[in-house]
């Protein structure tokens, strides 16, 4: 059986990523890049989460490309109106999301 180096449960028990998720700050912004292509950023993620299946998930829930610098990730285009449901959907609290 797994057990969880930060929380000391059993894996299928833990409960680490839930609670990080729900301390966290997001700031959801918007850049203009070369060429003019707008591209939506989205900061605040703690250490403990798993930024690369966020990213993941964002971008298929979004269907978008999108890359992670600097433990921000940065999605292709501007999805300010719907990043907010689907970083609920993904198990963040929505008054913990920040919308510039």
């Amino acid at each position: 059986m797994d057990i969880c180096p930060k929380c000391g449960l059993p894996m299928q028990a833990c409960v680490c990523e839930d609670i990080a998720k729900s301390e966290q700050r997001i700031r959801v912004g918007t850049a203009k890049r070369k060429f003019g292509k707008i591209t939506t950023l989205i900061s605040g993620f703690d250490k403990n989460l798993d930024i690369k299946k966020i990213a993941k998930d964002l971008k298929a829930e979004l269907g978008c490309g999108g890359t992670i610098k600097n433990r921000e990730i940065e999605l292709q285009g501007d999805h300010r109106k719907k990043i907010k449901a689907t970083l609920i959907s993904l198990g963040f609290e929505e008054n913990s999301i920040l919308s510039d």
